[in-house]
């Protein structure tokens, strides 16, 4: 299984990163490009799965009313809103699809900079045979920040602008019941205060991922929520 894991997703995401850092000798923004050309890739998927954000979104009001209708009946209320779904043709799933991308492609991504960042024994075994292995990747961004490294700077960046991105998210009207309230209070506070945690413990070049690739989601969800 791990062998077709680094197969499918490590290995190309590395020699991608090394073709990039070959013509921009910069780790970080080797990275950036990298995180931009993984998005483009995406964007359709991405697209609908924020679209499926924005009508949930939309019919959060809706919902507030079913749950204020059938407040005691568990059954009545699930079988209204499946209703409601069916009549909407919107998927209450249909929003997870970044969750179960994102997992595996970090997992991936930071095989890639412990490798990339490394001591380079894995180049004859992981790269292409037209990728040209560099000697050394510097480790450092504009020459200043160790991506090798934890950075508690990126990793606060990293966790506000997932606030922003969650904020972004969050249904604009009020109401909903007490499970609903706590499951958007968790999105907004915990998710930022997790990805601050995480990035603190891991090299910075995952939080400049994360950083990218969440600005690039803010963006796309901006465009969406204004179409």
């Amino acid at each position: 299984m791990a062998h077709i894991f680094n197969l499918i997703l490590v290995q190309p995401l590395l020699n991608l990163m090394v073709l990039v850092y070959n013509l921009i000798p910069d780790i970080g923004v080797a990275i950036i490009v990298l995180t931009l050309i993984i998005r483009a890739l995406l964007l359709p998927s991405f697209g609908k799965s924020l679209r499926a954000q924005k009508q949930m979104s939309d019919l959060q009001p809706k919902l507030n009313a079913l749950r204020e209708q059938h407040k005691g009946n568990k059954e009545a209320e699930a079988r209204a809103m499946m209703e409601l779904y069916r009549e909407h043709k919107v998927s209450p799933f249909g929003s997870c699809l970044p969750l179960l991308i994102q997992i595996p492609l970090l997992i991936a991504l930071y095989r890639v900079f412990i490798v990339g960042l490394g001591s380079g024994s894995d180049w004859n075994t992981l790269l292409y045979s037209f990728v040209h292995a560099p000697a050394h990747i510097s480790p450092y961004f504009l020459k200043v920040i160790d991506l090798s490294k934890p950075s508690i700077v990126f990793g606060i960046i990293a966790g506000i602008a997932q606030f922003f991105q969650s904020k972004m998210m969050l249904p604009k009207a009020g109401g909903g019941d007490a499970t609903t309230k706590a499951l958007q209070f968790q999105t907004l506070y915990f998710l930022p205060l997790i990805t601050i945690l995480f990035s603190l413990r891991l090299p910075a070049g995952l939080p400049l991922y994360w950083i990218v690739t969440t600005l690039f989601a803010v963006g796309q969800q901006y465009y969406i929520m204004k179409t």
